[in-house]
């Protein structure tokens, strides 16, 4: 593997979650350093990981070949800008991981046009079970492209959009996804309990269920819509649970829900842009 520096600015549960994946990728925690204020994160990521740390992005930055940016969205403008400003001969691929954060407005708190890949991660990827969804921007070389999905590979899954504009859709669709799929599963467990079953076994069954469904959607050749109809009896009890859901309106629910966070990831990015 070639050797090659990772700065992470910002040392939370995605850089953590990144860094663990990488070492188990190969990667040698001596090739990694994250600036952190907190002085307890730093030591609990130097002593858990072995990896580098300091309170400083401007020596983080000077160090690397590649640049993590995993601050809040709250603290991109400080943060860029005093990244930019440090930059001196070697300008650093960079990678933002900051939600609602366009690529217009990182590029601009840079100071300049440089290589920047947007990704938009969601929380399975603390699991390494994500879906990271990357937009890339006309200064990223294909060697960049590639070494930006390897990096995020080790999160999960890893797709890539050609209109920077798609990643709200992306955000509406696998970024607050999860949420979907716990809410339901909140639901099928509260109403198990009901049902007369434990607790436990309301979780377990409802978890390893999900589980299940998940699995079977990934490995198998049909698309959940021919899985769903051969689970689903005529007469039977799945087909007469469904046909509720869908007396419900069901599927118009499902797609106002999602435009509905499409809309608002709009809207924070447009916020995001013009107070920093």
């Amino acid at each position: 593997m070639t050797r090659e520096t990772i700065a992470f600015i910002g040392g939370g549960h995605m850089a953590s979650s990144l860094i663990a994946g990488l070492i188990s990728d190969g990667y040698d925690p001596a090739d990694l350093i994250v600036s952190e204020p907190d002085a307890d994160k730093r030591e609990q990521l130097a002593r858990h990981y072995g990896v580098g740390v300091t309170q400083d992005n401007a020596t983080a930055q000077g160090a690397a070949d590649v640049v993590l940016l995993c601050v809040k969205p709250q603290m991109a403008h400080a943060v860029c800008s005093g990244l930019g400003l440090a930059v001196t001969t070697k300008v650093p691929l960079y990678i933002s991981v900051m939600a609602g954060i366009r690529e217009a407005s990182i590029q601009a708190w840079l100071g300049g046009p440089r290589p920047l890949v947007r990704t938009m991660p969601n929380t399975p990827a603390m699991i390494q079970a994500g879906a990271i969804v990357l937009h890339a921007s006309p200064e990223v070389s294909p060697g960049q492209r590639n070494r930006a999905e390897t990096i995020m590979r080790a999160g999960g899954l890893t797709r890539w959009v050609d209109e920077e504009d798609l990643l709200d859709a992306v955000t509406a669709v696998s970024g607050s996804g999860p949420a979907y799929f716990f809410l339901l599963m909140e639901e099928l467990e509260k109403v198990a309990v009901e049902l007369g079953l434990d607790a436990e076994s309301a979780r377990l069954l409802t978890i390893q269920t999900a589980l299940g469904a998940a699995r079977m959607a990934m490995e198998s050749s049909l698309d959940p819509k021919e899985l769903r109809e051969r689970v689903t009896s005529p007469g039977g009890t799945t087909e007469c649970a469904l046909q509720v859901l869908m007396e419900g309106d069901f599927s118009n629910l499902v797609a106002r829900a999602v435009r509905a966070a499409q809309a608002r990831s709009q809207a924070l990015s447009t916020l995001l842009a013009t107070h920093p």
